[in-house]
């Protein structure tokens, strides 16, 4: 389960900005939202409610609290999920799966599988 420091590190790449931007942002210093991401340091309570107001979330789900009682899951499907969790811990993958948008689904498994026979994780020799 994510807490405090995961979170923030989250919000922050879904914006798109650097632990200096971000400490620009809210009035503090780079060093602190970095010492915050590494779980070294925690935000006094005013300095966690500007977090929050900030990237327009509350403070459970800031602090990774879980909140799976309260509110569907965002995903309907376990497949999802983790494809979804993929992408955003490789965003160098990115490319292909907007890229597979456009494809027929016959494509992207002849891509798949040559992906499988290059890397070797294929019995197919392609002989």
């Amino acid at each position: 389960m994510p807490d405090f420091k995961d979170m923030l590190k989250f919000f922050r790449m879904r914006e798109h900005l650097s632990q200096s931007e971000l400490a620009e942002k809210l009035g503090i210093s780079a060093s602190t939202v970095s010492m915050y991401e590494v779980g070294r340091r925690q935000p006094d309570f005013e300095t966690e409610e500007k977090i929050a107001d900030f990237f327009n979330t509350d403070l459970n789900t800031l602090r990774g609290r879980d909140n799976e009682s309260e509110q569907p899951a965002y995903y309907l499907d376990k497949e999802s999920s983790d494809t979804a969790q993929f992408l955003f811990d490789n965003p160098e993958y990115k490319v292909l799966f907007d890229a597979s948008r456009k494809v027929k689904p016959q494509d992207i498994q002849y891509v798949a599988d040559l992906i499988n026979r290059v890397s070797g994780n294929s019995d197919d020799t392609g002989c």
